[in-house]
């Protein structure tokens, strides 16, 4: 993904750990710009035009948090990650109630945010999805309702080839027949449907994958594979398909 041309605005208050980000972002072509607490990376924003903002959560002066909800009063749009070592869930939740495209927990890999950095931006910058708006699916012998939640095999209505769906299953589904034979990345699943990604939702995910591996084990077909480091894959032979 070309990145000569994007804009981020880092807020950091430790001046040598965003020097170092800063540095790293750039040797990736992004234009960066540092401010140290969150009155002055208010002010840079005001001054400036950006396609991505980086604010770290505790800071002196004005908090990331804070920060955030100023910016989304001058701009609805800009992504927005937010960099923090606080992993406790309802400042998490906070973040995303705040409107967070992704959120961070330190210590980290430079290399995965750069990643996130670069995934924000693409969802960001590209149109609406039209496979986010389906509302029926064909799973190989399956048919899968996802506004009722019914998830039915071979066009049976039987109890025990009839399902209905948990909420979260349903989404997790929808997602999965999204990225239908691709890769469903972990961390979308898991900020999408459980609001943020830590150890503890990414093994609640892998109990639902196991529940809807159950109930999609009539069709030989049919597999849903993990894929080490990054997430599942909804594999769907030849003979089986999705429609909408």
């Amino acid at each position: 993904m070309a990145s000569a041309n994007y804009k981020i605005l880092l807020v950091e208050d430790d001046q040598n750990f965003g020097d170092v980000l800063r540095s790293y972002l750039e040797m990736h072509d992004y234009d960066v710009t540092l401010a140290t607490d969150g009155v002055a990376g208010l002010e840079v924003f005001r001054k400036g035009t950006f396609d991505l903002c980086v604010f770290d959560v505790m800071m002196p002066r004005k908090d990331g948090f804070t920060l955030a909800k100023d910016v989304r009063e001058r701009n609805k749009e800009i992504p927005i990650i937010f960099l923090t070592a606080k992993t406790m869930k309802d400042d998490v939740l906070q973040g995303f109630k705040i409107g967070a495209d992704d959120y961070i927990s330190k210590p980290f890999n430079s290399e995965e945010l750069l990643l996130r950095i670069q995934a924000v931006l693409k969802r960001a910058n590209k149109a609406p999805d039209p496979r986010d708006e389906q509302r029926e699916y064909i799973i190989g012998l399956y048919h899968f309702n996802y506004p009722l939640r019914i998830l039915t095999f071979n066009g049976e209505t039987s109890g025990e080839k009839q399902w209905k769906l948990s909420p979260k299953e349903a989404e997790l589904l929808k997602m999965f027949c999204k990225y239908i034979n691709d890769v469903t990345p972990r961390s979308e699943a898991l900020t999408k449907i459980w609001n943020e990604d830590t150890y503890f939702t990414a093994r609640s995910m892998d109990v639902f994958v196991t529940k809807l591996r159950k109930y999609l084990a009539l069709d030989s077909n049919i597999e849903i594979v993990n894929i080490h480091g990054n997430g599942f894959q909804l594999l769907v032979k030849e003979s089986a398909g999705v429609t909408g």
